[in-house]
């Protein structure tokens, strides 16, 4: 079987009528997101969760509908992203083209785009962990960027950060965020 880009098979577990465990779903995950703007860009969510405690339960694919950056209020989402390599296209974006990139990720408000920055600068109140399962990519913050290739894993606490991938190579990304909220103290900070 030829396997597309954003390809991830995923076992999903449940219980049957007895309360016994069986594999309710072996099949590629559903939720595959690209973006025309973006070559290369493929978000595979794997699974969301809309509150916490998580409830256990045998419902339907929670993955299902639009791409939305941001975990559920309460709740996480675990995603793995390929970046495909930047290109032209991130020098033309600009202000409006970023809020419309976000908007389309269902928040415009994540945005943190200066002028002279990366344009997809971005906050969201969440802890996030990114691992890299493939390839290489600079994680940019505002005052400095660091490469990160295979291996190496991040725990991101909502600052304002940026991901450019400049290996000329795909790279993936596996992501799981966790609904935050940040400290009054540091909230200040972000107008």
């Amino acid at each position: 079987m030829e396997q597309t880009k954003g390809y991830v098979r995923r076992i999903v577990t449940g219980h049957d009528e007895h309360g016994q465990s069986i594999v309710t779903e072996d099949c590629a995950a559903p939720a595959v997101h690209t973006n025309p703007k973006r070559v290369g860009f493929y978000c595979t969510n794997l699974w969301i969760t809309h509150e916490t405690p998580a409830v256990v339960n045998n419902g339907p694919d929670p993955t299902t509908g639009p791409m939305v950056l941001e975990p559920p209020k309460s709740g996480s989402v675990v995603r793995i992203i390929e970046f495909g390599p930047e290109g032209d296209w991130t020098k033309e974006l600009g202000s409006e083209g970023a809020k419309a990139a976000f908007g389309a990720m269902g928040t415009d408000k994540a945005s943190t785009f200066k002028q002279g920055g990366h344009p997809l600068m971005h906050r969201t109140e969440s802890v996030d962990y990114a691992l890299i399962l493939e390839g290489e990519i600079y994680l940019v913050l505002d005052q400095e960027e660091c490469l990160m290739r295979q291996g190496d894993f991040l725990v991101e606490r909502g600052t304002s950060h940026a991901w450019a991938n400049r290996s000329g190579k795909p790279c993936k990304i596996l992501f799981v965020l966790i609904d935050g909220k940040f400290d009054p103290e540091l909230a200040k900070h972000f107008g």
